[in-house]
């Protein structure tokens, strides 16, 4: 449904201030407690869940494959919900959604940390991939989106600093805490860390759009010349705030029917497959090259140090560069990272291999989720990045199970990583043509 126009009503003339900027404005709390969430999301992020898969499978005398494909079908399980939590999103915000989906995930922490066979564990790793992995990081991208515009990359870029300080941290934490108290135990404090820190914060701290508190995005405050301008209303009247029209928005079936969509969505399901492959296996990938259990834990950190420098420097630039050559940029990083480690098989390579898939994480975290509301505007992004997320999660399923079965049958990654290497190149000679949709004019 299009978008109508109005004059900005009465009630919202009386939140206008009369300054033309702010020494301090609500959306940058707003933005750290956006980061926040996406480093509480690390219990359905597959960083966090590498460091219980040994402990795992000895206890519970599973498989690798076994283990890897409750993965996949929870993981597919989990994804084909994100739609319709994006539309949800998008009909009554993330501060009410917030609180219940923390709960939810706590929850599945719990269940997690009491698994005794294989069914239990289908039905524990769907929950966490989808509250923990899908929804909690589409509700802060969300909210990103919402509350800043001009300054949308770089904002995002500073939100990914979350994320890659939970990779940093989250795989050691686990690490220790597993030595100490036991995987199942491990669980039990995730779900009390989600609970106590993402709850009750949300319902204080957090507001969905700058409109709902007489504000606007980028930290600027309203000013006559705003008043006066035109105002975008969502068709959906009961929802809060109005938004300052500067794009148009496209509904998911007008996304869908662009070939941009589909050649950005191959960028982002290559990273997500391949990235969800390589950090579910890490610590046997790399033991494959002689780099010990918690050295390989330990490159999680360096992957997080160079995705911090990377997704803000990416954020910055897709500000003021096409996003495609970004992607194109994470596909070249990603294709190199596996070639290193196929054909300069030495346990110093790991470093490099590391930071490699740390450049293209960082920029998948900015560009790749700055994209989306970038190309198609604010309205329906929930729905539309929903979609988009769930194939990336479907995808993401699809990552550790080639590469358990190439080392269950073959002793060895090898042969897996190699069909990996097909992706990318594909993908990023793709994304390369992939110029800003524009809608065609109605007759």
């Amino acid at each position: 449904m299009s978008v109508q126009t109005t004059e900005p009503p009465a009630e919202l003339e009386l939140q206008i201030r009369p300054e033309s900027s702010a020494r301090f404005h609500p959306g940058w709390v707003i933005l750290g407690m956006s980061a926040v969430i996406v480093f509480m999301s690390a219990p359905g992020q597959s960083y966090s869940v590498a460091a219980f898969i040994d402990p795992m499978l000895t206890e519970l005398g599973m498989l690798r494959t076994q283990y890897s494909l409750a993965y996949l079908v929870a993981t597919v399980l989990g994804g084909l919900t994100l739609p319709m939590m994006g539309r949800m999103l998008d009909s009554v915000g993330a501060r009410k959604m917030l609180p219940v989906v923390a709960l939810l995930l706590a929850m599945a922490c719990l269940w997690m940390g009491s698994i005794h066979h294989l069914a239990a564990l289908y039905l524990g790793f769907a929950m966490i991939r989808c509250l923990g992995q899908g929804t909690l990081t589409l509700i802060s991208s969300w909210i990103v989106g919402e509350w800043f515009e001009h300054r949308r990359g770089l904002a995002t870029g500073l939100v990914g600093l979350g994320g890659t300080l939970s990779v940093m941290c989250v795989p050691q934490i686990n690490n220790i805490l597993i030595a100490q108290f036991g995987w199942r135990n491990t669980w039990m404090l995730l779900a009390a860390a989600v609970g106590a820190i993402l709850i009750i914060p949300g319902i204080v701290i957090l507001r969905d759009r700058p409109e709902d508190m007489g504000l606007l995005p980028d930290g600027r405050v309203p000013t006559e010349s705003d008043v006066s301008d035109s105002f975008h209303v969502s068709a959906d009247h009961s929802r809060p705030g109005f938004i300052q029209p500067t794009q148009e928005s496209w509904t998911v079936s007008e996304a869908c029917r662009t070939p941009t969509f589909w050649k950005l969505l191959a960028v982002i399901s290559t990273c997500s497959m391949i990235g969800t492959g390589l950090i579910f296996h890490q610590v046997s990938l790399l033991g494959e090259h002689g780099v010990t259990r918690s050295n390989a834990l330990g490159l999680m950190a360096v992957q997080a140090v160079v995705g911090t420098a990377s997704s803000v420097v990416a954020g910055y630039l897709t500000d003021r560069i096409q996003a495609r050559y970004l992607l194109a940029a994470s596909m070249l990083f990603i294709s190199t990272a596996l070639a290193l480690w196929m054909w300069v098989p030495s346990p110093a390579i790991a470093v490099v291999y590391a930071g490699l898939l740390g450049l293209q994480g960082g920029i998948i975290r900015t560009t790749g989720t700055v994209v989306w509301i970038n190309y198609y505007g604010r309205l329906y992004q929930g729905a539309v990045r929903g979609l988009a997320m769930s194939i990336m999660v479907i995808a993401a399923a699809f990552g550790p199970l080639p590469l358990a079965l190439a080392k269950d049958h073959f002793g060895s990654y090898q042969f897996a990583l190699g069909c990996f290497l097909v992706f990318p190149l594909i993908a990023g000679v793709a994304v390369l043509t992939a110029e800003p949709p524009v809608k065609q004019a109605e007759e």
